[in-house]
């Protein structure tokens, strides 16, 4: 596509890559100042006029709705109040499969900081995307060329 790739995993801080290492789960507390980053970063790029991707497991409808707000999504579920920037047009994809799929492809990641162990709790803390949310499912066990032409065909 030509857009600006981005992989939130590398905005996690220090402390949230030693926590996951260590086999422990992030929480909210340790998610939202990671999340308003990886909004700024979206902010920035859509100021610029310019279409990016981020990979990001933004497993909960708050963490999706920060990505699309900022912070201001902490304090309220309210609707833009006048003054406020709008919220980001953001097509989220959710990759949706079988565990033993994802599990056999974590098990093949090396040298990433977040342990196959983890999958689980993710699993447990995951809200799939719902409507009024912009988003599309695809699935896993497709081709990856048929899952790129999945999402390109969402976009366009």
């Amino acid at each position: 596509l030509g857009w600006k790739f981005y992989d939130a995993d590398d905005y996690h801080s220090p402390e949230n890559k030693k926590k996951m290492a260590e086999g422990i789960p992030l929480d909210d507390e340790d998610r939202i100042p990671w999340l308003c980053a990886l909004h700024d970063i979206l902010r920035r790029e859509d100021s610029s006029r310019q279409d990016a991707i981020l990979a990001c497991s933004a497993l909960k409808k708050m963490y999706r709705h920060i990505l699309a707000s900022g912070a201001s999504a902490i304090e309220s579920n309210q609707p833009e109040q006048p003054g406020e920037k709008a919220a980001l047009k953001i097509l989220f994809v959710h990759l949706d499969g079988p565990i033993n799929i994802i599990a056999g492809r974590l098990e093949k990641r090396k040298g990433h900081f977040m342990p196959p162990e983890l999958l689980k709790s993710q699993l447990d803390t995951l809200e799939p995307p719902c409507a009024p949310e912009n988003f599309i499912t695809v699935s896993i066990e497709k081709s990856l060329p048929e899952i790129v032409l999945e999402i390109e065909c969402a976009i366009f």
